[in-house]
């Protein structure tokens, strides 16, 4: 066990970690009372992109647990912050596939988009319930014409009560193959961008972080990547026969956070 009175914060996933569907993960509650009364900061970090931070705020919310909006991390917020320090270097017209919280992300940071794939300079992908064959036209078509592809996040499927769905990391792979060009960055988990914005906003060291996940690909390596401990929870996409043969691994394995020490 890692001896985690030595933490200063604690990092949270969200699908398959805090909840799946519209049911709290066993545990959560406890564990997140107990941090807050030893004083712990939290933030949860989540690579969705069809919610705004505000939104991840009310679902937890009716999931009984009060969460204020900059302890929510999105991929989708983490996507306008590249935006803007983008902008500040070159001018950025955004192709954007994904649902309407990446738009307001995108808006509410001020950046131009454009539903023409001749205007865009960059295409940005996120989960898109509504993808359609004219979408990945319309994307294809603008990183064939230079647009550089920026992805959301890397997530290949999301968990959901009784298994999962196509994520970004689906619909990225589909555009790389018509448009083909590689992706040009990816700013959601793992990415070294998302970890440098939640190190800027708690003002903490990696080594007296934890960060707590259910995906080795995502939660798990952006923890290793940016020198944070990790530990997995066994309550998403990662199951223990996956983990037993993988090259990530965490340094804490817990079935459950029910009875975890944190």
């Amino acid at each position: 066990m890692l001896d985690t009175a030595f933490y200063d914060a604690y990092f949270f996933d969200l699908d398959g970690t805090i909840f799946i569907g519209d049911q709290l993960l066993p545990g959560v509650e406890e564990i997140l009372a107990t941090l807050r009364q030893k004083g712990k900061k939290i933030m949860f970090l989540t690579n969705t992109t069809v919610q705004t931070r505000e939104g991840c705020r009310q679902r937890l919310e009716k999931l009984g647990l009060a969460v204020e909006r900059h302890e929510i991390m999105t991929a989708a917020y983490v996507a306008g912050l590249y935006f803007k320090q983008l902008a500040d270097h070159e001018q950025a017209c955004v192709l954007v596939v994904g649902e309407p919280a990446l738009e307001q992300e995108m808006a509410e940071f001020h950046i131009p988009q454009t539903a023409d794939a001749m205007s865009a300079t960059h295409v940005l992908v996120g989960m898109d319930r509504a993808f359609t064959y004219e979408k990945l036209q319309r994307a294809a078509d603008a990183v064939r014409n230079g647009a550089k592809l920026i992805v959301a996040n890397p997530d290949s499927v999301c968990p959901v009560p009784g298994g999962a769905i196509p994520d970004t990391g689906a619909l990225a792979r589909a555009i790389e193959t018509a448009g083909g060009a590689s992706t040009w960055a990816m700013t959601g988990k793992p990415s070294r961008f998302y970890a440098d914005q939640v190190f800027l906003q708690l003002d903490v060291l990696p080594e007296r972080c934890l960060m707590v996940g259910d995906r080795l690909e995502t939660d798990i390596l952006l923890g290793i990547n940016s020198g944070m401990k990790t530990a997995l929870v066994l309550t998403g996409v990662t199951t223990s026969a996956e983990l037993g043969h993988a090259k990530i691994q965490p340094d804490l394995v817990l079935p459950t956070m029910d009875g975890g020490q944190m």
